[in-house]
């Protein structure tokens, strides 16, 4: 990940913020992942179903063969790099993330 180091109230931090913008791309299309509608359109795809019982402010999947959950914000503009990386570790050679 990248960023930078801001010490604020005693404590060092990484701020994404002030780092390159990152980006979720399928790697079968070549496509960037531009909205969880075409994100949910891959998972479910690759077996993953949405999951209602959890908290209702995030949007979540599931995979029956597993006990593995993707949560995301809802608000899509919140999506940042880590829920990027969870999605890629959880999906190997499906997603990969690099910078805008």
């Amino acid at each position: 990940m990248s960023g930078v180091w801001v010490f604020n109230n005693g404590v060092f931090r990484l701020d994404g913020r002030h780092g390159k913008r990152k980006v979720l791309v399928h790697l079968p299309s070549g496509e960037v992942v531009s909205s969880y509608t075409f994100l949910e359109q891959i998972l479910i795809g690759l077996g993953w179903e949405r999951y209602y019982d959890g908290d209702p402010d995030l949007y979540q999947f599931h995979k029956h063969s597993s006990i593995d959950l993707i949560s995301l914000p809802k608000d899509f503009s919140k999506f940042n790099s880590i829920n990027m990386y969870d999605i890629v570790i959880k999906n190997p050679n499906i997603f990969h993330v690099r910078d805008k």
